[in-house]
């Protein structure tokens, strides 16, 4: 029986919620991530970066996730069902490699809005001793919530991740992040995987036993969220003028503390939020969604309007916010569905992705899934099986359209649909999902110096 996950504590997850990382150590022996990185180094001299396909060609990775550290981090901040995601990586940082540029990491070149809850979480983790001199992988804490750097380097925080042989680091999705230079004469490699939510918290799933924790608007709300809680009453008044004029303010972090203190009001700071929504301002749009989904249920009527609104952002910043407040958007399932035939990509993707999130009335919900599979956009045809994968056996009736999506040109609508299969679970979906596995198998062992 593999051991129980080790959940974190109520101290770890408010440092990541502030900080957009939490740096743990697994419980393997130095001796396994000596074998790791010798495998890394094989691998790569014959083959190359073997890209996603690290796992198979490395499988001793599979313990490292499954490590009780690991597997109760991931648990304790995503939930129990979390899903590994079919992307992950081997970066290799070169002996006196130059580093890289600070950068949020893209989907796979789409543009979507960013979710500052926690549904994507990456894990980067070293096989070797990383030291400030081999060049780690450095962060911004929490700057997982701001597209934008400071306008000055000198007001940002550069911390360099180090650490033993299996310590592996969980990192927010969006959190900014660059390789720094590696000054010595070996390879420092970094496995980066990424994990998944697949529900909404109905509580906390870590040891939580303190009460009430705050630490600015936004971590706060976030703690709350977590926690399965409404939003926290505000400490501003949400009929102050002030509010509505900072949300179109240039400052970021100002246009921010004010959509969540709208938000946080609920009803009272909704038309506030809805009137910046429909602004031709994209960051101020952007900012409002944020509000209008921490408004939850208030909100819904207004965030309905504003799917049908001229402006394709205002739509996919709409249908982003009734997906991000998940099952207290139920009754815009509907509208949500017929946005499949949206002229905007943007609006496709985010509608495809907020069914999912809502994962409520199946009977509207996958049919429109299912035809999304088949949407010219790529990025919508991957959301769309990924939310597919949401309903689990309420789906079956996606199963077919499912099966013809493992034939997709895009690797990632591939693999969200055999994700989908998986969770549908039902017998159709398992002879598809094995027929799709039997032709795709990898053989792990298979070499071009050992090739049967």
């Amino acid at each position: 029986m593999a051991d129980q996950p080790l959940l974190l504590s109520d101290a770890q997850v408010q440092h990541f919620l502030q900080h957009g990382y939490l740096t743990l150590r697994t419980q393997l022996p130095p001796e396994f991530h000596q074998e790791v990185y010798r495998r890394t180094e094989e691998v790569f001299a014959k083959e190359g970066n073997p890209g996603n396909n690290v796992l198979p060609r490395i499988p001793e990775l599979y313990q490292v996730f499954a490590d009780p550290v690991l597997s109760g981090g991931l648990a304790s901040l995503l939930g129990p069902s979390y899903l590994m995601h079919s992307h992950r990586h081997c970066h290799i940082n070169p002996a006196q490699g130059k580093g890289g540029g600070w950068h949020k990491d893209s989907y796979w070149g789409f543009h979507k809005v960013r979710s500052h809850r926690t549904r994507w979480v990456m894990i980067f983790y070293y096989p070797q001793d990383t030291v400030l001199e081999n060049g780690p992988t450095a962060v911004m804490p929490g700057t997982q919530c701001y597209e934008q750097r400071a306008a000055s380097e000198a007001d940002e925080t550069h911390l360099s991740v180090c650490g033993e042989a299996g310590t592996a680091t969980l990192v927010h999705f969006d959190l900014w992040h660059r390789a720094t230079p590696n000054q010595t004469d070996h390879n420092r490699y970094m496995m980066k995987f990424q994990f998944t939510r697949m529900e909404e918290p109905a509580g906390p799933c870590w040891n939580h036993r303190q009460g009430d924790w705050q630490d600015g608007p936004v971590a706060t709300q976030l703690w709350q969220w977590h926690l399965g809680r409404q939003a926290a009453a505000p400490a501003a008044d949400p009929d102050d003028p002030a509010l509505a004029e900072a949300l179109r303010h240039a400052s970021e972090p100002v246009r921010l503390k004010a959509a969540y203190a709208l938000g946080a009001a609920g009803g009272p700071g909704v038309p506030v939020l809805a009137q910046a929504l429909g602004s031709q301002a994209k960051e101020v749009q952007i900012d409002a969604a944020y509000g209008l989904a921490l408004a939850g249920r208030a909100a819904v009527p207004s965030l309905i309007e504003a799917l049908a609104h001229t402006d394709e952002q205002a739509r996919g910043c709409a249908a982003y916010a009734l997906g991000d407040m998940g099952s207290q958007a139920g009754e815009a399932v509907g509208q949500l569905a017929r946005l499949g035939a949206d002229p905007s990509p943007f609006v496709r993707r985010h509608a495809a992705e907020a069914l999912g999130t809502i994962a409520g009335q199946p009977e509207i919900a996958v049919p429109a899934l299912a035809r999304l599979l088949a949407d010219e956009d790529a990025q919508t045809r991957f959301n769309a099986a990924y939310a597919l994968a949401h309903f689990s056996a309420r789906a079956d009736a996606a199963v077919p359209a499912l099966a013809r999506a493992l034939q997709d040109n895009n690797r990632y609508v591939r693999n969200h649909s055999a994700e989908a299969l998986r969770h549908i679970g039902t017998p159709g979906a398992q002879q598809a999902l094995m027929d799709f596995l039997l032709v795709s198998r990898w053989c792990p062992i298979t070499t071009k110096e050992s090739t049967f």
